[in-house]
């Protein structure tokens, strides 16, 4: 038996996601969740219909979809390594924000332009698909319908990113939605003084935590039976005639004909032909505190990106409600020590690095100025650093679908730290694949879906242009 963190020999990085993580800002504010610990010590049932494996917000909604779609309750079995929506879900900068244009050439080169402006149209449908879902089903995870900038900071990548507005535009992109700020306008309007120019448009915020944990409370009302701290640890063939397959975990075997991987940057553990098309990788957030000058009446009103390139750059929320301010940082950063930039390559959510930290908040003070950093009385600043693993993939779109040479198999993973702006049309496309319809019944691109064909070209690691 594999045991859980064993590394599978000879596919270094590949394993179930550490025992004891830190945890964020948005675990640290719901504790009290009633499942956060499920069946932790229980056996797990001898047989079920579907397993869905990972219970972040892929993983949860897939199950919540599955049993919208009229699949019983007590016919799904959702299994996670640690307690529940422990992984990147629960550890993002907070952002539902849709790609505008930005992507559009990084696409283009990867995919071509037709399936590049599918995947921006894709995101814009995520947020509607977010919003609608939110409102539809009272969810209170906080979530903000607001703008977001994209701020450029120098001079360099503000033309790069006109000259993306401007192939998107001429490839039949939708850029009404947009709006562009330039020098004084620009600063005014993202309240960033360096700023050269701005591109705003609809996004929102969220608390991550809440929102899965809501669809896994939803799901076990109906039914689903869920086990926290159970890892999946191996899956084997348990009857070649009926294609029935044997999950193992720490406290037994389930068999079933439907396997659902929602492991995201933990895919290749349970599926080795993916250990050189997923990479983890290791992001990092701060929770602030505001000063006067970000509190009340002068808090953040829209999300930011500050864009120095495509590889550095900061995210910034500021929470409705508390006001806290969650101050996300790049996984490329040309400041940071060569340790550091090694150490983002893998699967440790145990830690925070402490010179992304003093990066983060050296940078934080240089860009508003107005925050005051040396007059903060106790309370105020700094409050929270966190990690979380994220999934990239070399051609920076998830896999979705069908895993060909394992029939009754399939993935929704490899989100490239950009899942808030996917999942929400990923996940029920999956899960019409599940029940047998066609991909173009998904309304996906075409570039998301899991062939072999796609694999084979997949050679180089991801230069995300997240």
């Amino acid at each position: 038996m594999i045991a859980p963190n064993d590394e599978i020999p000879g596919l270094p990085g590949s394993h179930v996601p550490i025992a004891s993580p830190c945890l964020s800002y948005w675990q640290k504010t719901t504790r009290g969740f009633p499942h956060l610990n499920a069946n932790q010590h229980a056996p797990v049932p001898a047989t079920a219909k579907y397993v869905v494996i990972g219970s972040g917000i892929a993983g949860a909604l897939t199950a919540f979809e599955l049993l919208e779609s009229g699949v019983k309750g007590t016919d799904v079995v959702l299994l996670e390594a640690r307690e529940a929506a422990s992984g990147a879900s629960s550890r993002n900068a907070g952002h539902v924000r849709p790609d505008a244009f930005r992507g559009f050439m990084a696409y283009s080169r990867l995919h071509g332009p037709e399936q590049a402006v599918k995947i921006i149209q894709n995101e814009k449908l995520v947020l509607e698909r977010v919003d609608e879902f939110v409102k539809a089903h009272d969810v209170k995870c906080d979530f903000n319908l607001t703008t977001t900038f994209d701020v450029c900071m120098t001079d360099e990548f503000a033309k790069y990113e006109a000259e993306c507005f401007e192939a998107y535009q001429k490839a039949g992109g939708d850029v009404s939605h947009i709006k562009f700020f330039q020098g004084n306008e620009a600063q005014e309007a993202s309240r960033v003084k360096a700023a050269v120019t701005a591109y705003e448009w609809p996004a929102g915020s969220s608390h991550p935590a809440k929102l899965a944990q809501w669809l896994i409370n939803a799901a076990v009302e109906k039914g689903m039976a869920f086990f926290t701290h159970c890892p999946a640890l191996k899956i084997t063939k348990a009857d070649s005639a009926d294609t029935i397959w044997s999950v193992l975990t720490p406290r037994g075997s389930i068999s079933t004909p439907t396997i659902i991987h929602c492991t995201n940057a933990h895919a290749p553990f349970l599926l080795p032909n993916l250990v050189s098309h997923v990479t983890p990788n290791r992001a990092q957030a701060h929770s602030l505190i505001p000063t006067p000058s970000f509190s009340s009446g002068k808090a953040l009103t829209s999300t930011l990106s500050l864009r120095y390139s495509l590889a550095h750059f900061y995210s910034v929320i500021q929470r409705t409600g508390d006001g806290t301010i969650v101050l996300g940082v790049s996984r490329s950063n040309p400041t940071l020590s060569a340790a550091t930039l090694a150490e983002r390559i893998n699967a440790n959510d145990r830690y925070f690095n402490e010179e992304i930290v003093e990066d983060a908040m050296k940078q934080w003070g240089k860009i508003f100025p107005e925050y005051e950093q040396e007059q903060l009385v106790h309370g105020e600043g700094l409050d929270h650093a966190w990690t979380g693993i994220i999934a990239m993939t070399p051609d920076s779109v998830p896999f979705v679908g069908a895993i060909e040479d394992l029939p009754g198999q399939y993935i929704c993973a490899g989100f490239n730290g950009h899942g808030m702006a996917r999942i929400f049309t990923c996940a029920p496309g999956v899960v019409k694949l599940v029940q047998g319809k066609e991909w173009k019944e998904t309304g996906l691109p075409e570039c998301f879906e899991m062939t072999k064909s796609r694999l084979a070209k997949l050679v180089e690691p991801s230069k995300s242009v997240w």
